[in-house]
């Protein structure tokens, strides 16, 4: 079944490929993109079946899809998730590239699957690696780039797009403090990290001057240029990889260990070393739930002492 976009006719088939090209473009895995085709396919022969096409899609076909998911094939929630997100980002390419003129994928995800969940992050399918294993990950690292991403991501439980967002700048190295870009996601946007992390980040930032950077991030790539959160994710899965700590080939999200699974490793572990749940909260950056929280301010000196007292060393 072909579509009509403005005056060229455009077939379902030809859509999905593009996007697939438009991923390899963006630098995703194999893997990635092996699993972005499955949901896309399933979801051509649903609308098939409705006698639409992709660029038909509206609320109305999409909350049908979920039933049918869901009642039809016995889909379980989560599976459901995955599937829309597939979908978000496949409609995201098509208004980028014109073919329809708003992406409806992202209101009903956000209304019908949205996850509800613990400020302190509490996902139990997510992979959680112990103090030693995170100690055998970060020393097996040669590379002295990578080795900081990692200790930085570990030791401090900021996002892959608030670190690739930091400026040499945004280091106070008296402190041992960096200050966040502001994120609609983050409240706090201090952060401290410790002595280990300080030594293994100077020795970056040393390398990082000789290899003439043409910008301020403190992360930069081979051509001099900020980072990209491929970047990012590359440097961690290569190296959990190479110390059996991820496995590409698993279906299993706790088979997986990602650069979001430093900030499930932070979170937890500090939990586990008895801090107080509202400093992790802090730390973390997480929005304040409750109108009184507004009202319940955390001294900064308090919470670094509690951060340097509770953070698990790696010995790097």
């Amino acid at each position: 079944m072909s579509s009509t976009v403005g005056h060229k006719i455009v077939g379902d088939s030809n859509l999905i490929e593009n996007f697939i090209n438009d991923c390899k473009l963006r630098g995703m895995s194999n893997d990635a993109i092996q699993k972005y085709r499955s949901p896309l396919l399933i979801f051509q022969n649903f609308l098939r079946q409705q006698r639409a096409t992709l660029v038909d899609v509206d609320r109305d076909s999409l909350r049908d899809f979920i039933h049918y998911l869901r009642d039809e094939r016995g889909v379980k929630q989560k599976t459901i998730g995955t599937y829309f997100s597939t979908l978000s980002g496949f409609y995201d390419y098509l208004e980028f590239e014109g073919y329809i003129a708003k992406n409806h994928v992202l209101a009903v995800r956000k209304r019908y699957l949205r996850h509800y969940k613990n400020p302190v992050y509490n996902d139990s399918s997510r992979k959680l690696i112990s103090v030693e294993e995170m100690k055998t990950l970060v020393n097996s690292v040669l590379d002295t780039r990578d080795k900081a991403i990692i200790a930085l991501l570990a030791k401090t439980g900021i996002r892959r797009g608030e670190l690739i967002s930091i400026d040499i700048d945004d280091i106070d190295w008296i402190e041992n403090s960096i200050t966040l870009k502001p994120k609609p996601k983050r409240s706090n946007r201090m952060v401290f990290f410790d002595d280990e992390t300080a030594r293994i980040l100077k020795r970056w930032s040393r390398l990082r001057e000789q290899r003439e950077p043409n910008c301020d991030a403190l992360f930069i790539g081979e051509t001099g240029t900020r980072l990209k959160r491929t970047g990012v994710y590359k440097a961690v899965i290569k190296h959990a990889e190479r110390v059996g700590l991820h496995d590409p080939d698993s279906d299993k999200l706790e088979d997986h260990f990602s650069p979001h699974c430093c900030r499930h490793w932070f979170t937890t572990h500090l939990r586990r070393a008895g801090m107080k749940r509202e400093f992790i909260q802090e730390l973390r950056g997480d929005r304040r739930r409750d109108a009184i929280d507004i009202y319940d301010h955390i001294d900064k000196e308090e919470l670094r002492e509690a951060y340097l007292a509770h953070m698990p060393q790696l010995g790097i």
